[in-house]
């Protein structure tokens, strides 16, 4: 495997906060935006897939976007909170704020709370029916790091809970649910599923020592197969979505476009380099975006 590394980058804008905010930075990962893009765009997908009126759609996306962001931190305090003796132990995490002693478990627990209460905010603009989706999508968050203990599919349990963005977002704009609103949760989820176990080729070795089950681990052997049955599964749920939705053809054809870039990832996908798997993962943004702009022309 390649040499191992820290996913701590606390270069470029971090390193000019005060030292004694960096850390709850990095532990939100603020400075890595990414993970906020992978878990905004499901949502946006849901909005635009919805057709609410352009003007309630922006607003929705704004939200979401503010939601988006404090969220993803939260998630990663919660996950950070219940992994630091397992983070410790593997290169990549050892350097993260609870798993290096930069932060207390009590200092993670109060910023949890107040990003909690700034999601609280967010989530008491929408309607009932997202409201309830959004709430109980808390336990999702909850229970997710536990799935690696038990399970070689965490994977999954993290499409469900990053994916959720979706069928809320559809509920927000639509106010309903329905089978579009259940294909685009599934696009959402099969996207985690591939996208989240190449960013797990990463820790292939370290996962083994410290016994971390992971879809990575599990199909190891045939990583290229099994990342493009999971993209290959997204993109088909993507058409029936559409299809339920009754959006234009434009939306079909445009869908070219993502197909493309996720199936350039599983071309070029070496589980020998994790940096190298890092890179593909964060394609996952142009990847997320393209599924977007296929969803607005379908709405012209």
């Amino acid at each position: 495997m390649g040499e191992a590394f820290t996913d701590i980058r606390a270069q470029g804008w971090v390193q000019h906060l005060p030292a004694r905010i960096r850390p709850f930075v990095l532990l939100a990962r603020l400075d890595r935006p990414t993970g906020i893009w992978l878990l905004y765009l499901p949502g946006v997908w849901g909005i635009l897939l919805a057709a609410a009126p352009w003007r309630q759609t922006l607003l929705l996306a704004v939200l979401f976007g503010i939601g988006a962001t404090v969220m993803r931190a939260a998630g990663c305090v919660v996950n950070d909170m219940w992994d630091r003796d397992l983070d410790a132990r593997v290169a990549r995490t050892a350097q993260r704020p609870l798993a290096s002693g930069a932060l207390s478990l009590r200092q993670a627990a109060v910023f949890l709370v107040l990003l909690l209460c700034v999601g609280l905010a967010v989530l008491l603009q929408l309607n009932a029916l997202a409201q309830i989706l959004g709430a109980g999508s808390l336990i999702l968050v909850a229970l997710y790091p536990l799935a690696k203990r038990i399970t070689w599919w965490p994977q999954l349990v993290m499409g469900f809970t990053f994916g959720v963005g979706a069928p809320v977002g559809y509920a927000a704009a639509g106010g309903h649910v329905g089978a579009a609103w259940a294909a685009i949760y599934a696009a959402a989820i099969f996207w985690d599923l591939g996208f989240d176990t190449i960013y797990g080729f990463q820790d292939l070795e370290d996962d083994a020592v410290v016994g971390v089950k992971s879809t990575s681990r599990r199909f190891a052997h045939a990583p290229r197969a099994f990342v493009g049955t999971a993209y290959g599964a997204m993109v088909v749920c993507l058409g029936l979505a559409t299809w339920l939705a009754g959006l234009s053809a434009f939306s079909f054809f445009l869908l070219i476009l993502p197909a493309a870039l996720l199936g350039r990832q599983v071309l070029e996908l070496n589980i020998a380099s994790p940096a190298w798997c890092l890179r593909l993962f964060r394609m996952n943004r142009e990847a997320g975006l393209a599924v977007a702009l296929a969803l607005v022309a379908g709405r012209l």
